[in-house]
């Protein structure tokens, strides 16, 4: 007897992907709020999951780890040098990638413009969003060898596997995940049900043929990748980028990652030709305007192993309303409102008044301290409108006492400002690098209790040392410094000058 499909609703989690038979707030699982929604499903149907099938593969039977042949080359080259970089090497054979990023930033225009420029790889594109035409008239946009790269327009996941199997190519792309579906799942593409079933078929798919699989994903409103968090367990590796789309930068981020680092990106330019590869963002993210222009800082960031150069912008204003405004873009709102304090508190800087509005040039989200310095510095020369040389770049974090403390791999980041050709870079006086001793210059410790910064001229302002005399509030230290600056700012040559805390560093860069 035929068994009768019968429509029930049931509640998923987006989060962690569990259903419950009623709605609720928060989800038991995972502990999320407001993640459950409500899904139509299928019960009773002859119809079974696909995502257990055996597809041809090596031996399942299982073997110990030293009998494993691990020798070959299990990578393959996408022939794109940011790309294969942030893979860790190229893209691992049987791996799924998913890139996620939100619309019009790029991620058609990277998995169309990766076989367009590696005919080597034999590439089955998979559309679900396009036809064949409008992927046609992007290719010679794009330009490249387009000759071993086949375009297949189709949202039956099954069809998919079943045209890859037959075609073995090197490469699969599937643009996007939300518009596949599966014919064992009764529901609409894009549902928590749809992209769990289609997301393990191919993923089974991939592990067991070898060939990988890149997955393009949509993003939520709130900047996560759409659908259920399992999506994101599921799969190899996550990209993500980043970036105004408005603008001509893009950042591609490694989110996941299990055969590489994390800590790990890619600059791209959006161009008419496609995304060209940035190979060194850091002469493009420094300052780009005439000199003297108060309320502007370079930091010397490193994202994972690659230091970045770039500048932070501050406009300081007085209060229109009752309140203060604070805020921040690309920088943790939270994060300022720490360092405002640390500065009214520790060095006398009155602030409580006044609007600060913050900036990361090139659309860049900074979680890095060691950008604190460079914030803190960019914040007073706005407020007194006193610019800081372009050629000075900050790399340190900010303690809630006042003091500065340094930050990993200092030495990456002072022969980064040194290849950009900057002439000083300040550090924290505690950081300990492998540089030559005489091109260091140390700065005098924290002035005496009544003797602080707070007692300038300028009113509310507690920065004695800007009046035109140049004294630091009756401190001296400077004349003290142990030894002198390094004379020769060509390229590949810097000057490297330490700082104990706020104080310090407020005395040399606005006397």
């Amino acid at each position: 007897m035929a068994t009768v499909a019968k429509q029930k609703t049931v509640w998923f989690c987006t989060s962690c992907g569990n259903d419950y038979p009623k709605w609720m707030g928060r989800c038991p699982a995972c502990g999320e709020w407001n993640t459950i929604v409500e899904q139509k499903v299928v019960t009773g149907s002859a119809k079974k999951s696909t995502a257990g099938r055996v597809f041809s593969g090596p031996d399942r039977k299982p073997r110990k780890i030293s009998e494993i042949d691990s020798t070959g080359d299990e990578r393959l080259s996408l022939n794109n040098g940011e790309v294969d970089r942030l893979l860790g090497g190229g893209i691992v054979k049987g791996s799924l990638v998913l890139i996620g990023g939100e619309p019009g930033i790029g991620k058609s225009t990277l998995s169309l413009q990766i076989p367009l420029h590696c005919p080597a790889l034999r590439t089955l594109y998979v559309s679900g969003e396009e036809s064949a035409r409008q992927i046609r008239m992007r290719a010679d946009r794009l330009g490249g060898d387009a000759s071993n790269c086949q375009v297949y327009c189709e949202t039956s996941v099954e069809n998919i596997v079943a045209e890859a199997m037959e075609i073995q190519p090197d490469l699969v792309v599937v643009d996007s995940v939300q518009t596949m579906y599966s014919d064992t799942v009764e529901s609409t593409p894009g549902s928590v049900s749809q992209v769990k079933e289609v997301a393990a078929i191919l993923l089974r798919f991939a592990k067991e043929t070898g060939i990988p699989v890149l997955l393009i994903g949509h993003i939520t409103k709130e900047g996560y990748i759409a659908g259920p968090k399992i999506l994101e367990h599921i799969v190899d590796v996550v990209l993500q980028f980043e970036g105004d789309h408005r603008g001509s930068y893009r950042i591609l981020r490694s989110i996941k990652n299990r055969f590489g680092s994390t800590a790990e990106l890619a600059v791209f330019e959006m161009t008419g030709q496609g995304l060209r590869e940035v190979a060194n963002p850091s002469e493009l993210l420094i300052p780009m305007h005439e000199e003297g222009l108060s309320g502007t800082a370079i930091a010397a960031m490193l994202d994972g192993t690659r230091p970045l150069l770039f500048e932070v912008q501050a406009l300081v204003s007085s209060a229109v309303y009752g309140t203060a405004q604070r805020s921040a873009t690309g920088f943790d709102v939270r994060r300022l409102n720490m360092l405002l304090a640390v500065l009214e508190r520790r060095a006398g800087f009155k602030l409580g008044q006044k609007d600060v509005f913050l900036n990361m040039a090139g659309g860049l989200r900074v979680t890095d301290p060691a950008c604190d310095l460079a914030v803190v510095c960019a914040v007073l020369s706005s407020n007194f409108d006193f610019p800081i040389s372009s050629d000075f770049c900050f790399a340190g974090e900010v303690g809630l006492s006042g003091e500065v403390r340094p930050v990993p791999q200092t030495d990456r980041r002072i022969s980064e400002a040194g290849r950009l050709g900057l002439s000083k870079i300040f550090v924290s006086s505690f950081s300990a690098f492998g540089r030559n001793p005489a091109e260091e210059k140390q700065l005098g410790p924290l002035p005496a209790a009544g003797s602080g910064l707070a007692s300038g001229t300028r009113s509310g302002s507690g920065l004695g040392s800007v009046s035109g005399s140049g004294s630091a509030g009756g401190s001296s230290s400077l004349d003290s410094t142990r030894s002198v600056a390094n004379p020769n700012s060509a390229r590949g040559h810097i000057e490297v000058v330490r700082v104990p805390d706020i104080p310090a560093l407020v005395r040399t860069l606005f006397k």
